[in-house]
């Protein structure tokens, strides 16, 4: 599975932004989704997935109430909505694929198997 994440920017903080994550090379439809992310000197962090099977949603208590999840299976992409952006939410932000067939720890890294390169969101105060 090939990920391109992309939608990233420098936004001033309360702005909203987008993020897009293109999947290729195998069934979509099929997959976990998840967005995580890795602010300078921290370590990569858990933000969101969606579960393929049911497509239930998770957050991370940081960002829950501001940013939302979701996926289109006829486009093979996941998007995740930003808004109110805080200074703390300037990360590198990578999508995540995984095909477990029971997610129930989404925050696990391991649990994907598949990321994308990257996009950088920043948020000025």
């Amino acid at each position: 599975v090939q990920l391109q994440a992309y939608g990233g920017g420098l936004v001033q903080a309360g702005a909203s932004l987008r993020l897009t994550c293109a999947a290729s090379g195998r069934t979509f439809s099929n997959l976990n989704m998840a967005w995580f992310r890795q602010a300078p000197g921290k370590d990569r962090e858990f933000v969101a997935a969606i579960r393929w099977t049911d497509g239930r949603k998770y957050y991370a208590d940081s960002v829950k109430g501001r940013f939302g999840i979701s996926r289109d299976n006829a486009k093979n992409t996941v998007l995740l909505q930003m808004n109110d952006l805080e200074p703390e939410d300037t990360s590198v932000y990578y999508c995540a694929a995984g095909s477990k067939a029971l997610l129930l720890q989404p925050q696990v890294q391991r649990n994907f198997d598949f990321w994308g390169q990257g996009t950088q969101v920043t948020v000025s105060s």
